[in-house]
């Protein structure tokens, strides 16, 4: 296993060759509160591993024993003027957008407080993982705001759109239990191993074409929303960019050959 540190607060952590990544958040003396630094530093570190063929998965986690992320930093943002507010929007809107454009499978390992933009990180990812410690919201509106990070659009397509606004409007916290039976969560693990079981199930996926996972993230994600004509072209689109690709190839003669593929990832 490598690492590598993007600024003071995030830390990537390369497993299984490179092909599953860890994104760390790790500003613990402020339960990972996202500064105008950390923000930049997420960008950044989203930006490098997008652009990395050999990375398959990645698994976004946390370094703080009780939480994920418990948002903005609203201490930060106490100094701010107006001016400093409009300039700090697009380098956190980055953040949150890196997430959620990175072209390969990722998987959130939650526990502890995942709140207001943390709760954002979490969404962004296509698979949340959370232990029975997990808390959850969107708080925002109880600090005149509203939810900055994607949550007004990543919540409703989870779980619906009167579910979405009952949770914003009120602005409540959502225990383990609910939110999996909410749907919040995808996979509600015991105590202290939503890290483990986020990695093994990125392992899973990992063993498969980097290709294939690249162009079905695409069609899940450009074909969302849009009616069933349009969703199908959008699958025929992502079909035919892996059809005659290396991997494809590959895949078969494993297949037929009854072996392990060596992807190109091509």
């Amino acid at each position: 296993m490598s690492e590598e540190r993007f600024g003071e607060f995030v830390l990537v952590r390369r497993h299984e060759r490179g092909h599953v990544t860890e994104l760390v958040l790790d500003r613990p003396k402020a339960m990972n509160a996202v500064s105008t630094e950390m923000a930049r530093s997420v960008a950044g570190a989203c930006a490098a591993l997008g652009e990395d063929r050999e990375v398959r998965v990645v698994v976004l986690s946390s370094s703080h024993e009780r939480a994920f992320c418990v948002g903005a930093d609203l201490k930060e943002r106490n100094a701010f003027s107006d001016a400093d507010l409009v300039r700090q929007r697009p380098v956190a809107r980055a953040a949150y957008t890196g997430v959620l454009e990175l072209p390969v499978p990722t998987i959130a390992a939650v526990h502890g407080f995942a709140l207001g933009g943390g709760f954002e990180l979490a969404l962004s990812c296509d698979v949340i993982v959370a232990d029975r410690t997990a808390v959850m919201g969107l708080p925002e509106v109880s600090v005149g705001v509203i939810p900055g990070g994607g949550g007004t659009q990543l919540l409703p397509r989870r779980v619906g759109a009167a579910r979405a606004a009952e949770l914003i409007f009120t602005a409540r916290r959502v225990e383990a239990a609910e939110a999996r039976e909410l749907g919040l969560v995808d996979e509600l693990v015991d105590e202290g191993r939503d890290r483990e079981e986020a990695l093994a199930m990125a392992a899973r996926i990992a063993v498969n074409s980097p290709v294939g996972l690249r162009a079905a993230k695409r069609a899940l994600r450009l074909g969302h929303g849009l009616d069933l004509a349009a969703g199908l072209e959008v699958e025929d689109a992502a079909w035919r960019s892996v059809a005659f690709s290396g991997d494809r190839a590959e895949g078969v003669a494993a297949f037929n050959e009854k072996r392990k593929p060596e992807w190109p990832g091509e």
